[in-house]
């Protein structure tokens, strides 16, 4: 198989992966606003394995915030904190895997707070919503990750087992 092909594909996957987990915590009503546990951002651990992940983390947010009525800063600024800390995973994962979590949560709670207090208005404080916001993402992507990363991890050969082209 192509690599460019194979890594379009994957990113494809991880971005519709990223989108349906993002729309099933909506429906829950976490999701967006001040308290954010968003299922999806459990796959923010992916590019500890593969560079495709980052692209395909970063238009899933793209497509999820759009999808879920985010106001277009939100949009552009949201997604961006899902790129920074994707790639910030792809880099901390090579010197430790218990640091593969912890880009994404430190991104979501610098850009993510000023958003939710600027854009919407939501009442509180941005030290509130940096709690927060570091809750969920401290759920999403240091418990959830981190499950989903030792689940991998086992398998890892067998799940990203590429063909010479």
């Amino acid at each position: 198989m192509n690599k460019k092909v194979l890594f379009i594909a994957q990113g494809a996957v991880i971005a519709a992966l990223y989108v349906v987990l993002t729309l099933a915590a909506n429906a829950f009503g976490l999701a967006n606003y001040a308290i954010q546990v968003r299922f999806s951002e459990a796959l923010t651990i992916l590019p500890a394995f593969m560079p495709a992940a980052i692209p395909g983390l970063f238009i899933g947010c793209i497509i999820s915030n759009t999808l879920t009525g985010a106001m277009l800063p939100d949009i552009i600024f949201g997604s961006l904190a899902t790129l920074i800390g994707a790639v910030g995973t792809r880099f901390l994962s090579r010197i430790s895997k218990w640091l593969s979590p912890v880009p994404p949560i430190i991104a979501n709670m610098v850009i993510v707070p000023p958003i939710l207090y600027y854009v919407y208005q939501i009442p509180g404080s941005i030290p509130f919503f940096v709690l927060t916001v570091g809750l969920g993402e401290v759920i999403s992507c240091g418990i959830l990750g981190m499950i989903l990363y030792h689940a991998i991890e086992k398998r890892k050969d067998r799940l990203f087992e590429q063909e010479n082209s």
